[in-house]
């Protein structure tokens, strides 16, 4: 569509989607904390101005560890990009701070794809794409390998009752569609806009296997850095738990809202909704736990978005795009 339009109709349509892009996603920001059905913004603010343990100390510290998970998530694109093309950290981070902002208000943040393939020429974009999936799958195997052990350990010791038969239904389901996913590999029926599991698989093959183990530690070490930030927002708001036990729930909440379907709208909810339901079981009350999903959100989603909204504003098309 771009093609057709001279320069400065192009430049005024860039401009126009940058605005709205960065108004969207100050007005989703602004309407999940002044409209939180679950949490009232002002109830919220009176929690936090009550709370001794919320000192300054304590707040550098919990922005330090957000700086150092969003470093890592960084370090991750900037290892993934740099098997197709050159990238530098600071590309890197614009683009993954940008395309957070983006995509903060499209379900399941599935806008990411997108706005961090804008950023390369048009020959590069499906593989950034993928590469962007690859991204996620490494992140979410992380969090079902920790939180598998931490249900495990969950259940074992709070002596859950659990329904397996609903258990063996989703395993059911789940190897059905692995199944599905086996028999179109050799089916080009299946392919839409020229991804298929055959070709994604293929690719992720001739992708160094050093650069997948890096990317791998990356989310692993992005895992162990904002879990260990929920707990440390539990001793600051007065809980009293042990940093197994404390795991053994974060780990469990992080794996049970990650599987339930849901756009990423409704992501501080479902989170809110899991972590209220396991937290109580150990004893631990309902508006500290829906202030401390609140402040994850904030300190690892809204605050890079904020400065993701700079880069947003100052993105400029690649050159074929422009010319």
């Amino acid at each position: 569509m771009l093609d057709s339009l001279s320069y400065k109709t192009k430049q005024f349509f860039v401009v126009l989607i940058k605005l709205s892009i960065v108004v969207g996603a100050f007005y989703f920001i602004y309407l999940k904390l002044t409209e939180n059905e679950t949490l009232d913004f002002r109830v919220f603010i009176d929690f936090l101005i009550k709370k001794e343990g919320f000192s300054l100390k304590n707040i550098l510290l919990l922005l330090f560890l957000s700086v150092f998970n969003w470093f890592f998530e960084i370090l991750k694109w900037h290892t993934l990009v740099s098997s197709i093309t050159k990238i530098s950290f600071k590309n890197a981070l614009e683009q993954s701070l940008g395309a957070l902002t983006a995509s903060l208000f499209t379900p399941n943040r599935i806008g990411e794809y997108g706005a961090k393939a804008i950023y390369y020429l048009s020959g590069l974009r499906k593989k950034v794409m993928l590469l962007n999936l690859i991204s996620n799958i490494l992140q979410m195997s992380v969090t079902v390998v920790f939180g598998s052990i931490g249900l495990l350990f969950f259940v074992s010791h709070y002596h859950l009752e659990i329904d397996f038969k609903k258990i063996l239904y989703a395993l059911t389901l789940i190897l059905m569609i692995g199944a599905f996913f086996v028999f179109s590999l050799q089916h080009k029926a299946f392919e839409i806009k020229g991804f298929s599991i055959k070709k994604i698989i293929e690719f992720i093959k001739s992708i160094n296997k050093t650069i997948i183990l890096k990317a791998a530690l990356f989310s692993i070490l992005r895992y162990l850095i904002f879990s260990f930030q929920m707990y440390y927002l539990l001793l600051v708001f007065g809980v009293d738990i042990s940093y197994i036990n404390a795991m053994m729930v974060i780990t469990t909440m992080y794996l049970l809202s990650s599987i339930i379907p849901s756009i990423f709208i409704f992501d501080v909810v479902i989170k809110g909704g899991v972590a209220v339901y396991l937290f109580s079981i150990i004893g631990i009350n309902e508006l500290t736990v829906l202030c401390i999903i609140t402040l994850m959100w904030m300190l690892n989603f809204v605050l890079p978005s904020v400065f993701g909204s700079y880069y947003v504003l100052n993105f400029n098309l690649p050159k074929e795009q422009t010319e």
